[in-house]
């Protein structure tokens, strides 16, 4: 429940479809959004120029389903290396190093991924799965930069990775209506 009301806050608003919210990501980070149809990546253009940071944390909630979970220590670098880690960019972003992992995953290999490492659901636990139906590859090139680690770091309950997140945000957004 405090993860939603970390990403939800108190509105009430729908969220974007994943393709929207991916295509919000593509957009801040200087990436063609192909997948959208000229007219719809016009109208988002026009919502991206008018949107807060966490008014954007918000509508893009749904571009996953994220589940947190634990297993040995020594699973971390064999797991980092079959997801889209975030890590890496949210250092950039003036976070320290961490052996947490933070990635995302094709949700039809989630299941299979958490099996084969032995990871076991816990909501305090230092491996975040992202699981999504947007096509990895273009995951793997929007991870390259600091928006998507952003918005991932909005979403954390811990206040520092959160205050980064909506930081990086709000500069982000600030380039694209620059």
């Amino acid at each position: 429940m405090d993860r939603l009301l970390a990403v939800r806050g108190q509105s009430h608003r729908r969220a974007w479809s994943a393709a929207t919210a991916w295509a919000a990501i593509a957009l801040l980070s200087g990436v063609d959004a192909a997948w959208l149809g000229e007219s719809q990546r016009s109208r988002l253009k026009g919502r991206l120029r008018a949107l807060s940071a966490a008014r954007l944390v918000e509508r893009a909630r749904d571009r996953a389903v994220t589940s947190r979970y634990a297993g040995h220590a020594s699973t971390a670098v064999r797991l980092r290396a079959e997801v889209v880690d975030t890590t890496a960019a949210a250092a950039r972003l003036g976070l320290a190093e961490t052996s947490a992992v933070d990635g995302y995953v094709a949700a039809d290999e989630l299941d299979e991924l958490v099996r084969r490492h032995g990871l076991i659901r816990d909501d305090s636990g230092t491996y975040t799965l992202r699981a999504t139906a947007m096509d990895l590859a273009v995951v793997e090139t929007l991870a390259r930069g600091t928006v998507l680690a952003a918005l991932d770091l909005a979403e954390s309950l811990d206040v520092r990775e959160r205050r980064v997140g909506l930081d990086a945000l709000d500069r982000a957004l600030a380039g694209f209506r620059g």
